[in-house]
């Protein structure tokens, strides 16, 4: 038994409502797969009358719309023609005539495959008496995929049904390959043509970098499954559904040339009011841009000056980093706003990746000024306050150490500690935080600038540079814990270290740094009394070491959390999509994440055992398709919508925060504690990632004005 072929026709549903009753053509793509199955994707259609009208040819716009096309779409498939859609009274009398004479019909193939057809009207078939095309047309619809495939539909009127759609089209016959064939199962896919900023279609997760962790050996049935031929190429069909919108747009810019008289009122006060915005906008972006580069010369003609030299030392963990990305993205702004993506001009997914990415960068440096506003109007309406509450943390936390220092030099919590050595570790402390203290006193005098500038710093430039600030302000006010932690963790490791070679000289043991293990070793006896006499003083001596050692590094430990918590704070606020929430509560249709079809309705009463063989193929194929009510009653003509799933807000955003803290990771985490243990100073680490900063760049101030208003002119066009 001969296996019947698949036709699976995927049709705007803004056709479906069109009540012209003239005969169109069909332009879109051919997509094949496999030689039982031929996908149809239909992106408009185009009256006769413009066809002829149109300047400069047919051929021409065609060649022009298939060049504009992705380069993945060029390969797999070619824009053309596709055939004749019957309205009307005619596509009766066709169906009427095709029945009587099938052999003409055939006969019409043929000819048709042979391109001998180049006149207007065919008498020796009149089941394709319709076709007026000229040489030309035959040509270019040709000689873009190298066969001659040809699509004949016809499109009847009828009442509303329940899912809004009047009319569907009927496939009457297909000429493929030089056969014409009339016994495919049609399946009818009506879909809605994606446009920018309403919805597309997507196979996979939108934005998403992670790959997927395919195990060490798949199972028998995975490899077969790979090894099985594809029954559909959805990823060619979705790409040229939605480059269906492009293609509309190129051909009527072509056929149907626009004028100004064609625009509304509203659309011309909007374009004034959007090229007013984009002046002043820009006027501003340039008044910013010049006070950076009169800093930026300023601190390259004051490099090698001591002052210069020392803030740089002092702020380079964070706040001279975001202040370098902080400057680098109000420069560049106006180039990241540029659409410099030509794919994204011929595919709404494309279009709308770019304009994610390209609206990415000013919607975080608005929403980080506006935190930093509120923040700094803030600071400076409660300046007095803050001040004070300030200074006496400050007090209070200098009087905490000096208590715990005393506690540690008499018996803390009952342990019975040496004095002398207490004693000795318990002075130094009390000394270092005493200077230090002195030096604060002379601070709190200029606190009050402080405040102030770290108010103007959030309100100029955003709130991630004074949280900056403020975490190299904590690192420096409490430099003398850090210190006295680093002094009494040296002693701490060292008597660790001692202690531990010690053991290994009593156990016959020696390490091998090279080979990183423990080897046999026969010590004399002199070395076997030494370390006895190492061994007891030392062991005797570490609780009054472990003890100042605890307490300095819990205190030190709770300061590196503060500052670790407002460097995450930065990270999430650089690292937030702001504008894909904003899209995702307004538009979710924008992130699809797989699509599914739902089956409406049938046209025939033919057996459908292989519609559903497609489904299975179909299920078998791609995860992200899924089928709804497809169980239907016998039927070899399917109609069926298709449907989009969409990404939820924690898909979204999460790619975004982990990339933003890959440092994070269990392993870093329990290296720290490990080395706390044993009293190793580890290095400062942040664990998370900030944007990198650019080069600075230099133009002079016309030019960075015209791109500025250049840039935000595209957008309102």
């Amino acid at each position: 038994m001969k296996m019947r072929k698949h036709c699976r026709l995927w049709w705007p549903r803004q056709l479906t409502s069109n009540q012209e009753s003239s005969s169109s053509f069909l332009l879109g793509w051919f997509v094949t797969c496999s030689p039982s199955s031929l996908d149809i994707v239909v992106a408009f259609t185009c009256s006769e009358v413009l066809f002829s009208s149109s300047s400069p040819g047919i051929e021409e716009i065609i060649h022009g719309i298939h060049g504009d096309m992705p380069t993945i779409l060029k390969e797999r498939s070619a824009f053309s023609v596709l055939g004749m859609c019957i309205t009307g009274t005619t596509s009766n009398s066709l169906t009427a005539e095709a029945d009587v004479d099938k052999k003409k019909f055939f006969d019409c193939g043929n000819a048709w495959a042979e391109g001998s057809i180049s006149v207007h009207r065919q008498n020796n078939c009149k089941s394709c008496s319709f076709l007026q095309l000229d040489g030309s047309l035959r040509k270019s619809s040709q000689s873009f995929i190298g066969k001659s495939n040809w699509v004949v539909l016809m499109l009847d009127s009828s009442e509303q049904n329940d899912v809004g759609i009047y009319r569907l089209p009927k496939l009457h016959h297909i000429h493929c390959n030089g056969l014409t064939l009339s016994d495919y199962d049609v399946h009818v896919i009506v879909y809605e043509r994606p446009s920018y900023g309403a919805h597309h279609f997507s196979l996979c997760h939108f934005g998403s970098n992670e790959q997927a962790k395919t195990p060490i050996k798949n199972p028998k049935w995975i490899d077969e499954l790979h090894e099985k031929k594809k029954f559909i190429d959805l990823d060619t069909v979705i790409l040229a559904i939605n480059c269906t919108s492009a293609a509309k747009r190129i051909f009527e810019r072509h056929v149907v040339p626009r004028s100004l008289s064609q625009l509304s009122l509203f659309s011309m006060f909007f374009v004034i009011i959007g090229h007013l915005f984009g002046k002043f906008l820009a006027l501003f972006s340039t008044v910013f841009y010049i006070v950076l580069q009169f800093f930026q010369t300023h601190f390259n003609h004051e490099s090698e000056s001591w002052l210069y030299v020392t803030s740089v030392n002092v702020f380079k963990k964070t706040a001279w980093i975001n202040i370098r990305i902080r400057c680098c993205q109000i420069l560049y702004w106006p180039i990241f706003l540029q659409e410099n993506d030509l794919r994204s001009q011929s595919c709404v997914e494309y279009a709308e990746k770019a304009a994610m990415h390209r609206h990415s960068m000013w919607s975080s440096l608005v929403v980080d000024i506006f935190l930093g506003n509120l923040v700094g109007w803030s600071l400076l309406y409660h300046e007095e306050s803050i001040c004070l509450s300030s200074l006496n943390f400050i007090h209070w936390f200098a009087t905490f150490l000096r208590s715990g220092c005393v506690w540690l030099m008499g018996n803390p919590a009952g342990f019975k500690l040496n004095a002398e050595l207490a004693g000795v570790l318990g002075m130094l402390s009390l000394n270092a935080i005493q200077v230090w203290s002195t030096l604060w006193i002379f601070v709190g005098f200029i606190f009050n600038y402080i405040i102030r500038g770290l108010s103007l710093l959030g309100i100029l430039c955003g709130f991630t540079v004074p949280a900056s600030l403020i975490v190299d302000m904590i690192a420096l006010g409490t430099l003398h814990v850090s210190t006295l932690h680093w002094f009494i963790s040296i002693v701490y490791s060292s008597q660790i270290q001692t202690l531990a070679a010690l053991w290994r000289l009593f156990r016959g043991r020696k390490l091998n740094p090279l080979r990183q293990r423990l080897d046999s070793f026969d010590y004399t006896v002199k070395q076997h009394i030494v370390g006895s006499l190492l061994f007891t003083p030392l062991l005797l001596l570490l609780p009054t070491t472990s003890v100042f050692y605890i307490f300095f590094s819990i205190v030190d430990t709770t300061i590196n959390l503060i500052c670790i918590l407002i460097e995450v704070t930065i990270s999430v606020i650089h690292a937030t999509p702001y504008i894909k929430i904003f899209l995702w509560l307004t538009r979710p249709e924008r992130f699809p994440c797989g699509i599914w079809l739902e089956t409406f309705g049938c046209q025939s009463n033919h057996t459908a055992s292989t519609n559903r063989d497609f489904a299975n193929e179909i299920n078998s194929s791609k995860e992200s398709l899924h089928l709804k009510d497809f169980n239907r009653e016998k039927s070899s003509i399917l109609v069926s919508i298709l449907h989009s799933n969409y990404l939820s807000i924690g898909k979204v955003i999460s790619p975004h925060y982990r990339n933003a803290f890959s440092g994070v990771s269990g392993s870093s985490i329990s290296k720290v504690a490990h080395g706390i243990l044993i009293g190793q100073r580890m290095p400062y680490m942040r664990g998370t990632l900030l944007p990198s900063p650019m080069p600075w760049m230099s133009l002079p101030y016309k030019k960075y004005w015209r791109l500025c208003h250049d840039s935000l002119i595209a957008c309102f066009r």
